[in-house]
């Protein structure tokens, strides 16, 4: 079974490849893992994507597909895999078909976790943290028991750190809406796009997604 996730920031991605990951014999295939793996073996693909990220610059497509590759054609994913952050465009998407064709290891489905991104805005910049003992609420879903005071401590202060800020998240979300739509249509095309409701509890979600995956278990 090879299987590709996606979903927005803050919609549960990492959680249900986990999930996926003890459930099923497969291997997850994170594109950073990827790459670190990749460097700290010097393969000649790692030292090739190490001499851009060294020098601070994005890791062109041929050598992020060609690090893709080198993973999957390696033996311990021939049971099935999980790719998690890869493609991220349509090249890429070009691609990892080039390549899973020649491997003969093709995708049998995308799992897409959805979740309206304004309830991913409420989720992702609600977070506080109190300045005196380092506790994390959400200010929608798990606010302080009293309005403005650490439950742990007492403290009265709180703070949210930059990536969290509204206009951050924001952003964020905004980028990978548009990063992620091309690549939407495109599997829905290849009729392997399953949608998934992210917006429910964590072992509500995974029951959805096993429904999906159980049609494609060896």
């Amino acid at each position: 079974m090879n299987l590709m996730l996606m979903g927005l920031p803050g919609a549960g991605k990492g959680t249900q490849a986990e999930r996926i990951e003890d459930a099923f014999p497969i291997v997850h295939i994170s594109t950073g893992d990827m790459f670190r793996e990749a460097m700290a073996n010097e393969t000649p693909v790692g030292l090739q994507a190490k001499s851009y990220i060294d020098k601070g610059n994005l890791v062109p497509d041929s050598v992020t597909d060609a690090l893709v590759k080198e993973r999957l054609s390696q033996p311990d994913v021939d049971k099935g895999y999980m790719l998690d952050g890869y493609p991220r465009n349509i090249n890429q998407a070009h691609a990892l078909d080039d390549i899973t064709a020649e491997l003969n290891k093709p995708l049998d489905a995308v799992i897409d976790i959805q979740v309206d991104p304004d309830k991913l805005m409420k989720r992702l910049s609600g977070r506080i943290i109190c300045k005196n003992c380092g506790a994390t609420y959400n200010k929608f879903f798990n606010p302080p028991k009293v309005a403005g005071t650490c439950d742990r401590c007492g403290h009265h202060e709180f703070y949210q750190r930059d990536d969290d800020k509204p206009e951050t998240v924001k952003n964020r979300l905004d980028v990978n809406i548009k990063m992620n739509t091309p690549l939407i249509d495109f599997y829905q095309k290849k009729g392997i796009l399953h949608r998934v409701n992210g917006d429910q509890d964590i072992d509500s979600v995974f029951a959805e997604v096993k429904q999906v995956l159980q049609q494609f278990a060896h």
